[in-house]
Order: C-alpha cells, then sequence, then structure tokens
C-alpha cells in the first residue's frame, strides 16, 4: 500500500479540490472534504493505472509536508 501527500483547496464556488503533488496532472474535487477525498483516491488510483499501462515508473511521494506560516499583515505608508 501507498501514501501520497495531497493538497486540499477551498472552490471559489464552493466545494473543495484536490492536487497530487508528486503526482502531476492528478487533480480532482468534491462538494464535501469526504467526497474531494474520495475522489482523490480514485484519481490517484486511475493516474497510477495509466502510467503503468504506459510503461512509466510509478512516483514516490516525496517526504513533502504542507503548512502554514503567519506574518502580520504590511502596514500603509503615510
Amino acid at each position: 500500500m501507498s501514501e501520497y501527500t495531497v493538497a486540499i483547496h477551498a472552490a471559489e464556488e464552493g466545494g473543495f479540490w484536490v492536487e497530487v503533488p508528486a503526482l502531476p496532472g492528478c487533480f480532482s474535487q468534491g462538494e464535501s472534504l469526504d467526497e474531494a477525498l474520495s475522489n482523490a483516491k480514485e484519481a490517484i488510483e486511475t493516474h497510477l493505472d495509466a502510467l503503468k499501462q504506459d510503461g512509466k515508473e510509478i512516483p514516490k511521494d516525496s517526504d513533502l509536508f504542507i503548512g502554514r506560516v503567519s506574518i502580520a499583515a504590511p502596514t500603509t505608508p503615510a
């Protein structure tokens, strides 16, 4: 069993969209977080199947960590 890091984004029109950094071009979406993650799993499986059928190497997920950094809002010059 393999694991892939996913980045989950809130969609402007509602719901969520998901990207898989280790698999360029692998995206998915869903109306709820659970649906987006379920659809992402299916997208990853489909993407990996296509790579295998094309005889391409299956990328491993790197040690990618997604985090947040807080900064102070810039001030407006007087």
